[in-house]
Formats: C-alpha cells, structure tokens, sequence
C-alpha cells in the first residue's frame, strides 16, 4: 500500500503546479459538474476518446442541446448525432455507437445508465476508462479511472510496474489509498497534457523530479 502522506505530497504538488500553469479541467469533467448527470459522462466520455478537450467540449454541448437525454438520444438517426459531434476523432463510428448505446439504456434500462461495473462493461464499446469515469463523476462511487496518462505516470513514478491500463487499474486498486481513487484520472490527466507529456517531460518542471524514478523516461525537458 503506498504511503497516504506521501500521495497526499504528491497530489498537493502537481495541483499547485498545474494551478502556476493555469490548466483547465479535462472536458469530461466539465460537462460533468453541470448536474453530474450519468448520461452526460458516459456520452461525453465516449466522444472524448482520441479527441482533444477542447474538441470534446464543444461536441459534447452541440449533442446535449439535440438531445438532453437518453430517450431523445435514441429517436436520433445516427448521422445526425455524428454531424454533431463531428470533428471528434472516428465521429461517424461514435454516432452509431450512441445511438445504439441510447436504444439499449432505453429499452433494457428504462432511461437509466446502469451504476455497478459490470454492467456497463457489458454495454458496447464501453471500457474501463469509461465506466469509472461513470461510477465517478456520474454516481460518485469510488472507482480507478486509467487512461493513457495515468498508466504511464504510475509507472514513471514507480508506483507500478504494469504493461497496459488495464493491469494498472488492478495493481492500483491494490496499493492506493480509497479516498484518491475518484481525484486520481483528473489530476493525472492534466499533469500529463502539461507537464509529464508522453513525449520528453518537461521533468525540468515537474515538483518530484528529485525523486520520481522517471521508469521509461528516455528524453527530458
């Protein structure tokens, strides 16, 4: 189990750096604090996928204007739904997975999107990352959210010696303390885009330099 005080040090410093660097929130998490409504994370986590947050900002507020709930969502035709997500990345796929998302919700869970994991891992096209996101943001159930970003700082930071996300989530379950579970995909997903960049760090930044183990780092900033 890592150390509480020690990832309350490291939560305090990458917040306060991102805070120096005036990073907004990613944009799942702003459609999110609307109203924190399951749909809208689960819709809008589904378009933000290999898609920038400004991107999927803008779709996410396009979509919701057409269609405010599941039930709208699913009378759409699917073209419709990907012109208005487009330029989201694979827009055209992603409007034919939400509407078949939409019919199912309706017709199988009566407008309601489904708050246990298993469930929603068996809904089509939904992953780890967008089911505890859902838990998350959507129904604050605590959940570990591992995207890209999250994998690879655990990783850099030694928390984890893992190959994918998927075993990523698992071991972090095991070592890290609940309470950072739903904070944890946010903040490192920022620390990622602004500081701990996939490509070359800007280590040279980064509050834990001193003692970040910088695992797979082979170039730095």
């Amino acid at each position: 189990m890592l150390d509480e005080k020690y990832v309350d040090s490291i939560f305090n410093s990458f917040s306060e750096e991102l805070r120096k660097l005036g990073s907004p929130l990613p944009s799942v998490s702003t459609i999110a604090e609307e109203d924190n409504d399951p749909y809208r994370v689960l819709a809008s986590t589904i378009i933000s996928l290999r898609t920038k947050d400004e991107v999927t900002l803008q779709a996410s507020k396009r979509l919701f204007e057409i269609a405010p709930d599941i039930n709208t969502l699913a009378s759409l035709d699917a073209e419709k739904i990907a012109e208005a997500i487009r330029p989201a990345g694979f827009y055209r796929r992603k409007g034919e997975q939400l509407r078949r998302l939409a019919e199912i919700l309706r017709d199988e869970y009566n407008n309601v999107v489904p708050d246990d994991m298993d469930t929603l891992l068996a809904l089509p096209g939904v992953g780890i990352k967008t089911a505890s996101l859902v838990l998350n943001l959507g129904y604050g159930i605590d959940a570990v959210c591992v995207d890209c970003h999250v994998h690879e700082i655990a990783n850099r930071l030694g928390w984890v010696n893992t190959k994918t996300p998927e075993e990523t989530e698992k071991r972090l379950r095991e070592i890290l303390p609940r309470r950072f579970w739903i904070p944890l995909n946010e903040l490192l997903v920022r620390y990622g885009q602004k500081v701990c960049t996939p490509v070359s760090p800007y280590c040279s930044l980064c509050p834990e330099n001193g003692r970040c183990e910088k695992k797979g780092v082979t170039r730095q900033r």
